[in-house]
Formats: structure tokens, C-alpha cells, sequence
């Protein structure tokens, strides 16, 4: 059960946070053993959720505000600032209220004798088991201060090529969703009020008009139908997303769209060569790494790709050879790490890839704006360009007899 709390430091300084324990006892004690003196403590309510899924979204946290408290910590742990006074400086100047109440507890689990990796992996809502293995990695090896610099300035580069890459999609996105709803406005508002001019002149409609007067008075019907469908579709969907082979299903679409998933495909590789460079120049085991990125690289086709090769690797086979065996691996990253690994400069080759993979990902990016835009535009102009004329040239063709 979770509480919150307010307690003093026997300073006075007031703090704020949350704490999970079985009853109210036995919370009180755990604050007491970390030197706070209680002022209140309140169980947390039960939130409301559909299908496990809290209704309260709002209250997350950003990957922009985790870059920004990793840079920070590597800032001043390079400054040689204690851990314990480095989290209070960076809560004091927080505004985020989620983050500042997941920092406080962090700050008083540390308080309580806990290792930062320690109490980091109990808040999974800002750190995720890459960071906390990082950061357990800097403890076992004493440079807590150079994981984090390596922690901020990969979170950085995942996050500016994150999104880069969900920028690209906004705007077809949004032409798409204007293009259905005009043409959804047309064939419900606009085709019923011209349908009974078309039919009282009488004559014979082109074959074009009478499919659009058809489709419009379906739709009028039966739009309530049509919604339950869709509504129903949608369900699922989602639920059959839930599934592991739901999952890997929409993510082999998804790299298998033409130019978008070349995007997606070199996104994912960026991603898999970044976080192998980042996890061995920190000291993790390359089974461990290997176990890590195929967690977090967020596509179900490339994590069971890494995971196959996980076992390769155990029987002594080598990463590259591993990686080879999957057809979804191109070749260029098989042969580049293989060349690491001969040569003993798999740190650096690791981190050339994941440089060549985000400048190509950039550069697909600039292209496919530049190609989807007239595209789409195109699109939107002639679909509502062949409705208005499937209406207005049997019209034209009236008028002309008078």
C-alpha cells in the first residue's frame, strides 16, 4: 500500500513524498529510520482504471524532463557535488509535481541507506532498466560521475532522434485526418442538400454521381452502425496490440510500409548500436546488453531478433555471427560489428554506427517531408475535386438545357 506523507528533517526542512509499506506502522517506522520526524501521513487512494489502464495519463513523465535531470546530475556530479545535496538542489527547481514527488522518495530512499540504482529501479515511471543498469554499473566501478555524462548525452541523442523522426509524421498525419473529415462533412452535409435538385430534374445520372448519392444516403442511415463498427474495430485492435503476436504483427507492418518503414528499420538500428556502445563502454556484460536493448529498443521484430542472438552468444558464438543469422539485421551492421570485434574496437565501431544510422535517419527525414507534403496535398485536393465534380458537373448539365 502506498501513503503519502509530509515529514521534517531534524533541520526543519519540510518534505514531501510517497512510501510503500503494509500498514501505517510500519511506514511511520521507515520514515523514522531515515532521521524524518512525521507530520502527516495519508494512504494513497485507489485511482479508477479500464482495464488496468489509469484514467489519470496526465500524470507521467516526460522523456524531455528525464534528459534534462540526467544532464543536471552529470553536471554536478562533475562538480564533485554529493549525491544527497545534488538531488535537493535539482528538486527545489522542479515543476514538474510527478517527477518532484518520484525524486523526493528517490532522495529519501537514498537517505535510508539505499544504493542509487537501488532505489532508481523502484521508480520505473522515470528511470528504465537501461538507466538503472547504467547506473548500478558506475557504483560497481566507482565513476558514477562519467555514467551519468554517458547517460545524459545518449538520452539526448535518443530523444532528438526520437523526435525528429515523430515530427516527420505529424503533418501527414494531420492532412490525413483534414482530408477525412472534409470529405466526411461533404457526404453528410453538403451531398444530401444538392441530392434532391440531381433527382427532381430527372435525366440519368453519371455512374460517379449515382455511387456518391448512394454512399451519402448510406451513411445518413446507417451512421450509428457504422460508428459501433469502427468503434468495435478499434477494440480490437487495441487489445489484439496487447498481445505478443498482436504486437509483433503491427511491428512488422510497420517496418514493412514503403518509405516509412525504411525509417523506422534505420531509427531501430540507430537505436540497437547506441544502446550496445553506451552499456559496454559502461562496463555491462555483453549478455546483460544484449538483454537490456532488446527490452528497450521497442520493436517486438528487432527485440526477438536480439534475444535469439542472446543465445548464440552464450554457446560462444560471437555477436556479429549471432546477429547475422536474422534477415531483419542488415548485413552492414553484422559486418561492421564483426570487424569490431576482430580488430578489438567494437566500442568504436558500435559508436560510428549508430552516428551513420542517425544521420541517415535525419536525412530520410528531410526527404520525406519534402516528398510526402505535395504528396498528400495532391491527395486531398483530388479526392474533394472528384466529389465536387461528381455533384456540380450533373448540375452544369442542367443549367445548359435552359
Amino acid at each position: 500500500m502506498k501513503f503519502n506523507y509530509q515529514a521534517r528533517t531534524q533541520e526543519g526542512e519540510l518534505r514531501i513524498g510517497a512510501i510503500e509499506a503494509a500498514t501505517v506502522d510500519i511506514a511511520v517506522s521507515s520514515l523514522q529510520r531515515r532521521g524524518l520526524i512525521v507530520v502527516s501521513l495519508d494512504p494513497e487512494e485507489e485511482k479508477f482504471s479500464v482495464s488496468g489502464i489509469s484514467l489519470h495519463l496526465l500524470e507521467r513523465v516526460k522523456q524531455k524532463e528525464v534528459v534534462i535531470l540526467s544532464r543536471q546530475l552529470s553536471t554536478l556530479f562533475e562538480a564533485k557535488v554529493p549525491v544527497v545535496e545534488s538531488l535537493k538542489v535539482i528538486i527545489s527547481e522542479m515543476e514538474n509535481p510527478v517527477l518532484r514527488r518520484e525524486i523526493t522518495s528517490l532522495l529519501d530512499d537514498i537517505q535510508g541507506g539505499a544504493a542509487m540504482s537501488q532505489a532508481m529501479a523502484r521508480h520505473p515511471k522515470v528511470f528504465s532498466l537501461f538507466y538503472v543498469n547504467m547506473v548500478r554499473s558506475g557504483e560497481e566501478s566507482g565513476k558514477l560521475d562519467e555514467t551519468f555524462a554517458y547517460l545524459a548525452d545518449y538520452l539526448e541523442r535518443t530523444y532528438e532522434l526520437t523526435t525528429k523522426a515523430r515530427n516527420a509524421l505529424i503533418y501527414p498525419v494531420f492532412v490525413l485526418i483534414a482530408f477525412v473529415a472534409v470529405m466526411l462533412l461533404m457526404m453528410i452535409v453538403i451531398v444530401p442538400q444538392l441530392t434532391p435538385i440531381l433527382l427532381e430534374v430527372g435525366g440519368t445520372l453519371p455512374i460517379y454521381t449515382r455511387i456518391i448519392i448512394g454512399l451519402s444516403n448510406f451513411m445518413q442511415e446507417f451512421w450509428v452502425f457504422l460508428f459501433v463498427i469502427f468503434g468495435l474495430l478499434g477494440t480490437f485492435l487495441w487489445r489484439y496490440y496487447q498481445t505478443q503476436p498482436g504486437r509483433l504483427a503491427v511491428h512488422r507492418f510497420q517496418i514493412a510500409i514503403p518509405l516509412i518503414g525504411s525509417l523506422y528499420r534505420k531509427l531501430y538500428m540507430a537505436r540497437i548500436a547506441d544502446n550496445l556502445q553506451t552499456l559496454l563502454s559502461g562496463g555491462i556484460p555483453v549478455v546483460r546488453a544484449l538483454e537490456i536493448t532488446a527490452e528497450i529498443v521497442g520493436n517486438e521484430v528487432y527485440r526477438n531478433a536480439v534475444l535469439d542472438s542472446i543465445e548464440s552468444v552464450k554457446g560462444g558464438s560471437s555477436i556479429s555471427a549471432a546477429l547475422a543469422q536474422h534477415k531483419d539485421i542488415p548485413p552492414l551492421m553484422s559486418q561492421m560489428i564483426r570487424i569490431g570485434e576482430e580488430t578489438g574496437r567494437l566500442d568504436y565501431i558500435l559508436k560510428s554506427l549508430a552516428r551513420f544510422y542517425q544521420r541517415e535517419v535525419d536525412s530520410l527525414v528531410d526527404n520525406l517531408v519534402d516528398l510526402i507534403e505535395p504528396i498528400l496535398i495532391l491527395a486531398l485536393g483530388g479526392g474533394v475535386g472528384l466529389l465536387v465534380a461528381a455533384i456540380l458537373m450533373p448540375i452544369y448539365s442542367i443549367t445548359a438545357q435552359f
